[in-house]
């Protein structure tokens, strides 16, 4: 087998690929062009988020046997195309939920009792108090939107804090236990005080966050955004900062994102304007990305690999 790894993947992957006497190309500076000029040769290939495999890019890769997605997003890979051509596509959110339910928790717990905003001053010689008191969770609701590996994880690390949690998900059901109770969307809307997404890029959930799903909220509540950034629309999401409808953000990921998950020079002023808000805390697409994860998610997608294409040959 010939495969190609697209992005810096953790050893893991190399080495096992290798221990199979696999064939093994490093691909990680590679453009679309290099891939296009290599796709014939290719049986599998590793890809983050270099560029995307749409229906014209992946036909010159005749030969392909599958795909191997370390993460959880597959935006960027025409899905329809590989099922009807028999290419199996693999991904490893179990290996990165962990990482980013820790990610997305601290950045709530630092919102809450404004940690970013009093390291500041403090190192500014403010000695603010009653300024800066905070808001508890215990006893709050929290409204989890997506509930597979990242909503459940999340879930998890609240289930502590004497929050009491709710979740809605289009594709699962039946996941209602003694920590999070299984609800349908409007329950959300009528409840909750904190929001927390967690599902995939689609049709259905790009521009998802916008003016009228904010005022179908009942009361004030804070955001949190660790999914995809094109779900929030930041119009929407300003002009709600300022009305106070949504109390606080915390935002791992934004709208105006490229497709490899990068900001470059922006001419967006709903962006610069987000930047001045106190009540938002940003961080640059690392939600998962640990030193840990990156193992964990080599280690998953080498053993799906495994199970498809060593162990049952």
């Amino acid at each position: 087998m010939r495969v190609v790894l697209l992005d810096d993947f953790h050893p893991v992957i190399s080495d096992s690929l290798a221990n199979w006497n696999w064939d093994i190309l490093d691909g990680k500076n590679w453009s679309v062009e290099d891939f296009k000029k290599n796709a014939s040769t290719l049986d599998g290939l590793i890809i983050r988020s270099s560029f995307s495999l749409d229906k014209k890019v992946l036909k010159l890769a005749k030969n392909l046997k599958f795909i191997g997605r370390p993460g959880s997003g597959l935006e960027n890979i025409d899905l329809k195309y590989c099922k009807e051509n028999n290419i199996e596509v693999f991904r490893s959110p179990e290996g990165n939920c962990d990482a980013l339910a820790e990610h997305a928790l601290g950045m709530l717990l630092a919102l809450v009792n404004n940690i970013p905003k009093v390291n500041l001053e403090v190192r500014n010689g403010l000695w603010r108090r009653e300024e800066n008191r905070g808001f508890e969770l215990m006893g709050k609701t929290m409204g989890i939107i997506g509930y597979g590996y990242m909503g459940k994880a999340f879930a998890q690390r609240l289930a502590g804090f004497g929050i009491r949690i709710i979740a809605y998900d289009k594709y699962i059901s039946g996941f209602g236990n003694s920590i999070v109770e299984e609800v349908e969307l409007n329950k959300i809307f009528e409840e909750a005080n904190f929001v927390s997404l967690h599902t995939p890029l689609s049709e259905e959930t790009t521009g998802l966050v916008d003016e009228k799903f904010i005022e179908k909220f009942k009361n004030p509540f804070f955001l949190i955004n660790t999914a995809r950034g094109k779900s929030v629309v930041l119009k929407d999401l300003v002009a709600a900062l300022k009305s106070k409808k949504i109390l606080g953000a915390c935002l791992d990921v934004l709208e105006i994102e490229t497709r490899d998950f990068r900001i470059e020079k922006t001419d967006n002023n709903f962006f610069y304007e987000l930047t001045t808000f106190e009540n938002v805390i940003l961080s640059p697409h690392i939600a998962g990305w640990t030193y840990e994860s990156k193992k964990k998610m080599g280690e998953v997608i080498i053993n799906k690999i495994k199970q498809k294409f060593i162990l049952k040959s």
